[in-house]
């Protein structure tokens, strides 16, 4: 089953095309590859393996996929577009395919310019991540062409999730809980990191994730300070806490789920007392959630809360990001944001502080839909689990 619905990818090629029109541009070519994945699985539900690529969207006439000769097969079975040519510069490097029909930048030129299809002036999207090598081989295949950087405009068509969206970003969320039981039920003392990361992935997998948006972490101890950090072959020991998260896919759409948890299955008094200052910025975060408010003004409950407990010296991240094909992904609602929340947009309450003495690092996170009244939550389960101190 594809992991792409063609009416919506029609509806996004013609709203890719309507930026086109407005910047008087002839095309737009967007870059993607494992890492940055979001923006050409945006157009195409599929990303190569090993390769990279682009998405070639002419104002007017037909998407390309351009990639490898190793992902061509891939993408003709699995991509909402299969119109493909391959390039040296989106190859593996040194890597021959006798049999491959390898094109270049000034064939492929010269092809469109037979079709009729204009290339004067072209917009890229993916500036900050294009390889030096494939902007270089692109300008001298065509020869005098304008580039314009309209990732902004471009990655902005993402912030509002259609239906069929908001419907996938939920399944990926009821699937964090299935791995937020399985998880904590493996947590002990004797227990290495990525013991218990094998059983979310595998409850993630086993119930239909895709793939995940990030690595699972598992950090126990001072491993925590880290930030995000994956799960590692460290032995978690009585007393720690461990601060876990995962962000399994459906349909390439991210769901994520964050707790810190008690390595011997108890909290202690100050561990407690921790966790539940996380808990209330978290609720005072939540309760901000309504549409309108700017990202400067969502922070500001929260952010008094860690002054007031003596935690805002351990403050790293900002408490609200949106979320969607990336488990962090723009606009984000940092305390010098003034990004708005808007109706169909998702987004994830992340609550965290990392460098303490005594607790190392500590996060809870889950996501909510941001509706006409206020927000719902993706995931009732975690989202009632912070709803409460822990007694």
């Amino acid at each position: 089953m594809a992991y792409f619905d063609l009416n919506e990818t029609k509806s996004r090629l013609e709203r890719v095309r309507t930026i086109l029109r407005n910047r008087q541009l002839d095309a737009a070519l967007i870059y993607y590859d494992e890492l940055n994945i979001a923006n050409g699985w945006y157009l195409t539900g599929w990303c190569p393996q090993f390769e990279k690529g682009c998405v070639l969207v002419p104002a007017n006439g037909a998407p390309l996929l351009l990639g490898g000769p190793e992902s061509e097969p891939f993408a003709k079975m699995s991509s909402a577009i299969t119109d493909t040519r391959n390039f040296p510069p989106f190859m593996v490097p040194d890597e021959e395919y006798p049999n491959a029909k390898i094109s270049t930048f000034t064939m492929l030129s010269e092809e469109l310019n037979k079709r009729k299809i204009p290339m004067e002036s072209i917009g890229i999207v993916g500036t900050a991540s294009l390889p030096h090598n494939v902007y270089e081989q692109f300008v001298a295949g065509f020869k005098g062409v304008r580039l314009v950087d309209i990732t902004d405009e471009y990655e902005s068509l993402r912030s509002i999730k259609s239906s069929w969206e908001i419907n996938n970003i939920r399944k990926a969320f009821a699937l964090t809980y299935k791995a937020y039981e399985v998880m904590k039920k493996k947590i002990a003392p004797g227990v290495i990191e990525y013991e218990a990361a094998a059983e979310g992935e595998y409850v993630c997998r086993k119930a239909g994730a895709n793939n995940f948006a990030f690595s699972c972490i598992v950090g126990s101890g001072e491993r925590a300070n880290a930030v995000v950090p994956t799960a590692w072959n460290k032995e978690m020991k009585a007393g720690e806490l461990v601060m876990i998260g995962i962000a399994p896919r459906v349909s390439g759409y991210a769901g994520v789920m964050g707790d810190t948890l008690p390595v011997s299955g108890t909290y202690t008094a100050s561990q407690k007392e921790c966790i539940n200052h996380l808990r209330e910025a978290f609720r005072l975060t939540r309760a901000m959630l309504k549409p309108g408010v700017k990202g400067r003004e969502i922070d500001v409950p929260a952010r008094n809360y860690f002054i007031k407990h003596g935690l805002i010296q351990y403050l790293v991240c900002p408490f609200v990001h949106t979320i969607g094909l990336m488990e962090a992904e723009a606009p984000f609602f940092g305390p010098n944001s003034d990004n708005v929340l808007l109706p169909g947009m998702t987004v994830c309450v992340d609550v965290s502080f990392f460098g303490h003495p005594e607790f190392h690092g500590a996060r809870i996170e889950t996501g909510f839909e941001i509706t006409e009244s206020g927000y719902k939550p993706m995931c009732p389960e975690m989202n009632d689990l912070f709803s409460e101190d822990v007694k």
